[in-house]
């Protein structure tokens, strides 16, 4: 922590002559709340419109489903809007920190990477995730890579037991060649460098390790002449021993030490340890949310850097410089008084040409984050968050001791790493039993409640009065891997929707306290925390609009009608303004298409079922579980993604609803047609004839995956089937209704 107080105790202000960043309002803020005010009016036309229908239909369960999902968008629309009042866009200067300060007095930096499962997340990734951060252009000295591996592998910890020793080629070969992508696998395997002996000889030794790495994860054993001599064997065993019991015990093992372990070029290397919590099947372990705690514990009191950044195993340094754009606002007293985390953006590397799946989520990770950046600052995102350690113990103005002095974020560490009275009280609190009667995870630290630790914790801080900034530079600071196949997209989703759910229920609801607290914030929060609600809307209109047409009744006004105009306004305002959005963000209209046709998609998959399991959850029937996102890559399934086909050949529940969907879509469009083409009158019924054919078009990955693939992505029969009969039984049901 000296480090820090040294920074601060600078003077390192903004001036005229050195300014480290500068904040610049966007130029499309007058015409979003300008637009604002027109499309408020045109919901509230709408609902007068909706209220003198329900008291003069002849359907009244139908009316009030549409005015029930009408309410639902009216409510993500009215909490966007605070995301679009006030979006500025920020700038650093790193350049002018070595003209107001000196590397010397630059604050430490501990990184938190967090891994689960060596056959889902690939130790070889883990690994140079690890290598592109230890290889920072920062004083070496003051970098501590903390490595957590909550599956207790010992295939994980041979992993880093070898990238220890790999880290002693690679750092100084990065110095000295000032190459920008500094994850090994990245750079050898683009071919914009140049080759020399140097480099060759560097990814010899690259590949020599990658081969053992996956060997041994293949094998599922570290063979004896992958460890060097008995004295390594007996360590290595000794460290892994209760790594196969269900209840293990913490294992913690500094692989690198700052002060006696050097490069090949005599400079010294950062600290790099590996961290295995101790697990209990009679304890809570809170996930990955637990997981962090525990390096926050362990770290404190082994290094204590007054500066914590948290990554995704997969999120590699794209930029090396990264931390001086972070410290242009730590160390800047205008803005570190209540500065909790600076938030970078999500960037994934490998998507295919038009983003198929709509991973960058753009709307999420960059457009509503510069409108969030014009409030109180972006949510965290669970990666690439450079966190002010203070900011986990208490609001900005009181201060929340810890139960013991060593976890204090002032405490100076003044032992080696290795020294036993540190490693022993580094076990203590990395212990299963440790936080009982304590206020992690309450109070102090990464919160608990949520399977989204992400967005709860970025939440519980900024209604504590913390602020946080977003950090978007020209060139991406981190790069991730992003799902390439559909399940794992809308399994990952699924869980998010049950955590947001758990937020907006809870004690600190986003509705209730958070609006409270911070206002404006507070309903972004709650836009965020009631995704899963899209479901209502989604499924109304992907279905009733579309049996009504079946049936040739017409339940939206007739073209003749001025109503109709209000209609056509709603949708095509809405849509063309996020359109826009995008295009102007640097996206492009085929991005645009596939992310709104994957909000339609997740309506009718992820946030239905995860509101399903939420509901049976909150009634003890079901407990949902968290399941690791897989990072292992197929060919087949990889190729299919960069030819930008779909892929569903699991036979997931979910994709039932999509695919009953997607069937009476295509039937009542054609229905319409046909009456068209008999020359009946569709004058009340085109505003249903134009969602159908909506609906249909966004669905043409479905029937191509039904109907006419015969690869191993094609839909299921079984689906197919399943999918065919429900449609079925809904047109018979529809009877009923109309």
């Amino acid at each position: 922590m000296g480090s820090l107080k040294v920074c601060i105790g600078t003077t390192v202000s903004a001036t005229q002559a050195h300014p480290l960043h500068t904040l610049h309002p966007l130029r499309r803020t007058l015409f979003n709340r300008v637009f604002a005010s027109v499309y408020a009016c045109a919901i509230l036309a709408l609902f007068y419109h909706h209220v003198l229908t329900l008291f003069n239909c002849t359907n009244f369960s139908v009316t009030l489903s549409f005015l029930l999902s009408d309410l639902v968008l009216a409510f993500m629309w009215v909490t966007t809007q605070s995301c679009h009042m006030r979006p500025v866009h920020r700038k650093e200067y790193p350049e002018n920190l070595e003209k107001i300060m000196k590397p010397s007095d630059f604050p430490a930096l501990d990184v938190f990477i967090c891994t689960a499962d060596p056959y889902k997340e690939p130790p070889i990734n883990v690994v140079n995730t690890a290598l592109s951060v230890m290889a920072y252009d920062y004083p070496k000295e003051k970098v501590s890579v903390y490595v957590s591996d909550d599956g207790g592998s010992a295939l994980t910890l041979f992993a880093f037991m070898e990238a220890a020793k790999f880290a002693s080629h690679w750092l100084p070969f990065c110095r000295q060649k000032n190459i920008m992508v500094r994850s090994p696998e990245v750079y050898f395997s683009t071919s914009d460098h140049s080759w020399c002996s140097e480099t060759e000889k560097i990814k010899a030794l690259y590949e020599s390790l990658k081969f053992r790495v996956e060997h041994v994860v293949e094998t599922g054993k570290v063979s004896d002449e992958y460890i060097n001599g008995d004295e390594e064997r007996e360590a290595f065993n000794k460290w892994t021993d209760g790594f196969t019991r269900q209840d293990h015990p913490t294992v913690i093992q500094v692989l690198l030490e700052n002060i006696k372990d050097r490069d090949i070029t005599g400079h010294l290397l950062p600290n790099l340890i590996y961290v295995s919590r101790q697990k209990s099947k009679t304890s809570r372990h809170n996930f990955k949310a637990g997981a962090l705690n525990t390096l926050l514990r362990v770290s404190a009191v082994m290094t204590n850097a007054p500066i914590v950044l948290t990554l995704d195993c997969d999120m590699y340094s794209n930029d090396p410089k990264t931390p001086l754009r972070v410290l242009c606002y730590v160390c800047d007293s205008a803005t570190r008084s209540d500065l909790a985390y600076i938030q970078f953006p999500q960037r994934f590397r490998g998507l295919n040409k038009n983003d198929m799946y709509a991973s960058e989520i753009k709307r999420l990770f960059e457009i509503n984050f510069l409108g969030f950046d014009g409030l109180k600052g972006p949510n965290y995102v669970g990666t690439g968050a450079f966190f002010c350690r203070r900011a986990f113990f208490g609001d900005p103005s009181t201060f929340m001791s810890p139960e013991i002095p060593q976890l204090h974020p002032n405490h100076a560490v003044d032992k080696p790493l290795k020294s036993p009275s540190i490693l022993s009280l580094a076990h203590q609190v990395a212990g299963c039993n440790y936080e009982n009667q304590t206020n992690w995870g309450s109070k102090i630290g990464f919160r608990y409640g949520s399977l989204v630790e992400d967005y709860y914790t970025g939440y519980r801080l900024h209604c504590e009065g913390w602020r946080s900034i977003f950090c978007h530079p020209e060139r991406p600071a981190f790069y991730g891997d992003a799902p390439i196949a559909l399940i794992d997209l809308i399994n990952q989703n699924k869980r998010w929707a049950i955590g947001l759910l758990e937020v907006t229920f809870s004690k600190y609801s986003t509705l209730t306290f958070g609006i409270r607290r911070i206002g404006l914030m507070g309903l972004s929060y709650a836009h965020y925390s009631c995704w899963p609600i899209w479901a209502i809307p989604a499924t109304v209109y992907a279905f009733l609009p579309q049996l009504a047409l079946l049936k040739g009744v017409s339940i939206f006004p007739k073209v003749s009608e001025p109503w109709f105009l209000l209609y056509s306004f709603l949708f095509i305002g809405a849509y063309a303004k996020d359109c826009l959005e995008f295009i102007l963000e640097g996206s492009t209209f085929r991005k645009w298409w596939n992310d709104q046709r994957i909000w339609m998609i997740r309506g009718l998959t992820c946030f239905l079922f995860g509101s399903i399991e939420y509901l049976l959850q909150s009634f003890g029937i079901s407990a949902s579980g968290f399941n690791v996102t897989s990072k292992v890559l197929d060919d087949e399934l990889s190729k299919r993604y960069e030819q930008e086909i779909f892929e569903f050949g699991v036979p997931s529940p979910m994709f039932v609803t999509l695919a009953t969907a997607a069937i009476i879509n295509l039937f009542s469009f054609f229905k319409g047609f046909l009456d068209i083409i008999s020359g009946n009158s569709m004058e009340g019924l085109f505003l249903q004839m134009i969602l159908a054919g909506f609906l249909m078009v966004n669905c043409l990955p479905i029937y191509e995956a039904m109907f006419l693939r015969i690869d191993k992505g094609k839909m299921p029969t079984k689906i197919t089937l399943i999918s065919t009969f429900l449609a079925g039984a809904f047109y018979a049901a529809a009877s009923l209704i109309f």
